[in-house]
């Protein structure tokens, strides 16, 4: 393999230890608010008030025989005590298991599966070690006792286990990873230097905080003294103008709805706004920067972002790997994934498939997953195999061509780099979606989510003609299949980070795809 340069980036970097996360369970606040916001308005407390109850919280767990080593799990949509259960834990020096939602039931061997002391759940349940998240607030609730003793200090190492972190699963069961307190701390002191969150900032959050990046912005919160808004995805939009975050995090396919959500403004008739007074009705009016990554931008899209005044950078980062590179004020180049933080080194193989290694490394193995999954993603020193690929420029920026999986290979032996075909039909306003499927190893051919019901097939068909007009002949797409309805986490068809679920989307649609008289055709 060869390794990449790390960039310019200047500065030491993190030193031994864990400082923000040992910060963070010892150092009260010096200030910032933490709200969280819904579709009925919003409820805010100071960051002081927050460090107190999560060590209520923590006083009244450890009253229940939960501590150090013990590991609690966390089942449910974003709320106040999600929070508090994962700051809580912290304090402990216990682990957390995030299970998202969308891919996990408090059935009766969860807790025994994932070996948990208790689970807290917004779900109805009655497993063993099963527990409701409204208990957080009669512990809450309960007197103080005045001979209890103080929480003992406790102090992360960095190959301690904070939390248990899955994988989007976008096939099978979703793989445990044990995520280490250095590997936390080397992302938030990184991520600091190049951003300097600060008071005034007010960080936007909306994905589940079963993710453990998004529990990020409140560790960030509490050691740097700026604000965060918790919010879920559902609420986002509905909540953005009234909470002016100064920055949003957020996956592609989000602002890709934000996207059509300003076009449509534009469109409206009367209407007089500008592109970046649409924008600012959607986002408010105090915007720094939105933060995407966790899976492809298209170019449009980022460029219509920034030419609306809101500049946007993309990263690049797995489960596996934590943040690996951040396109940053100063340091941004359009269709790169930024450059590499400090403490991340990229390699390459002979096929310009993407490894990482890091100063500290998520982990080494996988904690739960299937026989031989540790050993095809990471190497003996923790290097992760990421399967993506890409190169760097001359100045050290990365650029991901696509997944290593999803070269397609023709019958006359061309290889076909799926994602450019991908992002072409996806800047057309009807499609919100495209994944390509090979047949036959003849024929391209798309699957498409429409971005609009009743779906825009006269539109789909244009966007057709525009992308392969710009495409050698062996790229382009014979027939497009028009999914019934969006892809969605709902229909199983999106990972919780709205990725498509390839296999499954093959699935749904296996009969069309393979059935020439099917879909739209090319012209």
């Amino acid at each position: 393999m060869t390794a990449a340069p790390t960039g310019d980036l200047t500065g030491a970097r993190p030193a031994p230890g864990c400082s923000v996360l040992n910060d963070v369970v010892s150092l009260p606040p010096a200030g910032g608010t933490i709200s969280f916001a819904r579709l009925d308005g919003a409820r805010s407390m100071p960051l002081t008030e927050l460090y107190e109850l999560s060590g209520r919280l923590a006083r009244r767990l450890r009253a229940r025989g939960i501590g150090s080593g013990d590991r609690i799990g966390v089942l449910a949509a974003n709320c106040p005590e999600w929070v508090l259960l994962d700051l809580a834990a912290l304090r402990l020096k216990a682990e957390t298991a995030g299970f998202d939602p969308g891919k996990f039931d408090p059935d009766d061997d969860l807790a025994g599966r994932y070996d948990l002391a208790l689970l807290f759940t917004d779900r109805p349940a009655t497993a063993p070690r099963t527990v409701p998240m409204t208990l957080v607030g009669d512990l809450l609730a309960e007197e103080d006792d005045p001979h209890e003793p103080p929480l003992p200090q406790v102090v992360w190492e960095p190959d301690d286990v904070t939390t248990v972190k899955f994988t989007s699963g976008s096939t099978g069961v979703p793989k445990g990873l044990g995520a280490t307190a250095g590997s936390v701390d080397a992302s938030l002191a990184a991520v600091q230097e190049i951003f300097e969150h600060k008071p005034g900032d007010d960080l936007f959050v909306f994905l589940s905080l079963s993710l453990l990046q998004q529990r990020y912005w409140v560790y960030s919160a509490l050691a740097h003294g700026h604000d965060v808004t918790i919010s879920t995805y559902e609420a986002a939009f509905a909540t953005l103008r009234r909470t002016r975050p100064t920055v949003v995090m957020g996956v592609p396919a989000f602002f890709e709805t934000a996207k059509r959500q300003i076009e449509a403004r534009l469109r409206r008739p009367g209407g007089e706004d500008t592109l970046q007074e649409a924008a600012r009705r959607v986002f408010g009016d105090r915007i720094r920067y939105l933060w995407t990554g966790s899976a492809p931008a298209a170019p449009a899209m980022l460029r219509f972002f920034d030419e609306a005044g809101l500049p946007i950078y993309e990263g690049y980062g797995l489960n596996e790997t934590c943040i690996v590179t951040k396109n940053h004020p100063g340091a941004h180049r359009e269709g790169s994934v930024g450059r590499v933080l400090p403490g991340k080194e990229v390699l390459f193989d002979e096929d310009g498939v993407i490894s990482v290694r890091s100063d500290r490394p998520v982990n080494r193995a996988y904690a739960y997953a299937a026989p031989g999954d540790s050993e095809r993603v990471f190497g003996p020193d923790g290097t992760v195999r990421t399967g993506d690929v890409g190169h760097l420029d001359e100045d050290g920026f990365l650029f991901v061509r696509g997944r290593a999986d999803d070269v397609i290979v023709l019958d006359n032996g061309k290889k076909i780099v799926v994602r450019p075909m991908e992002e072409s039909m996806r800047s057309g306003a009807a499609v919100a979606e495209c994944v390509l499927f090979c047949p036959a190893q003849t024929e391209l051919v798309a699957v498409v989510s429409p971005a609009s019901l009743p779906a825009d097939h006269a539109a789909i068909a244009r966007q057709l003609a525009r992308a392969n007009a710009s495409a050698a002949p062996d790229e382009r797409i014979g027939r497009v299949i028009v999914a019934d309805e969006p892809f969605s986490e709902a229909n199983g068809l999106l990972t919780s980070q709205f990725k498509p679920r390839r296999s499954h989307i093959l699935d749904a649609y296996r009969a069309r795809v393979h059935d020439p008289k099917e879909g739209i055709h090319a012209s």
